[in-house]
């Protein structure tokens, strides 16, 4: 196979599997890291992947953009429903406290909830405080500030001043993407601020993120793997990406 056409097939593979790791593309095309590596510059180059840590991504995935909360809701509805179903078992016991981050794969965490569970639940989630309000065994603090249409969570400096004197046991993180050099990050400046004062304000931090965020980069980062201790995913995560979760101590549940 002739350079440009190993470049071309690397660049499909990529584009339908959103994320391939060296390794793996050394072991698919029988070639040294070395030459992946320089096919992945050159593609890079030209625009049509981003090279990240151990790997690229199609260029697309880099985006300071999002979509809203009505487009994600249906976007891998079928992982997120698995992956909120294990993460109840982070739930603390009665009288336990959590913080809980706007998301569609938290809030369906929210919903399974059941209603002799007694906790305090603090959210920056118009949806998530509306779907909970009505649990008697729930004592919910909203977190106030301007409220993202995008996203329909508080931002700003009330929910940052609110989140500096709190201390929770658990926090459930949502996350736009997940990278080994890069942490977890957002597109948004004023999201990412109170997602970093929620993991600073937690015991134990648990992120809730389908396979397709892993290995992803967007704008603005608000935390470093050692921040986390748990993340939740689905099957379809890459052996390399599950290696290196594991490897930075974190604890990697499949849903």
């Amino acid at each position: 196979m002739y350079a440009e056409e190993r470049q071309q097939s690397i660049a499909e593979l990529i584009t339908s599997r959103g994320r391939v790791s060296v390794a793996d593309l050394s072991t698919s095309f029988g070639v040294t890291t070395e030459t992946v590596r320089r096919d992945l510059a050159m593609l890079d180059r030209l625009g049509v992947v981003r090279r990240v840590h151990g790997g690229a991504v199609p260029a697309s995935a880099l985006t300071v953009t999002e979509p809203g909360v009505g487009e994600r809701e249906y976007t891998r509805a079928e992982q997120k429903d698995a992956i909120a179903a294990a993460a109840v078992e982070y739930l603390p016991g009665s009288g336990g406290s959590v913080v809980m981050d706007a998301g569609t794969t938290t809030g369906r965490l929210a919903a399974l909830i059941g209603p002799d569970r007694e906790l305090t639940l603090v959210t920056n989630s118009v949806p998530i405080a509306a779907r909970v309000a009505p649990l008697s065994g729930i004592s919910l603090r909203m977190l106030g500030g301007r409220v993202r249409g995008a996203t329909q969570a508080a931002v700003g400096e009330e929910a940052l001043t609110s989140l500096e004197w709190l201390r929770v046991d658990v926090a459930f993180i949502g996350t736009n993407a997940l990278s080994l050099g890069h942490g977890l990050s957002t597109p948004d400046s004023d999201e990412a601020a109170v997602k970093r004062a929620m993991v600073r304000s937690a015991n134990h931090v648990v992120v809730l993120a389908d396979s397709s965020k892993i290995g992803r980069e967007h704008l603005v980062s608000f935390a470093r793997l050692e921040n986390i201790d748990v993340v939740v995913t689905d099957a379809q995560i890459e052996v390399s990406d599950r290696k290196s979760l594991t490897d930075n101590g974190i604890e990697v549940v499949i849903a």
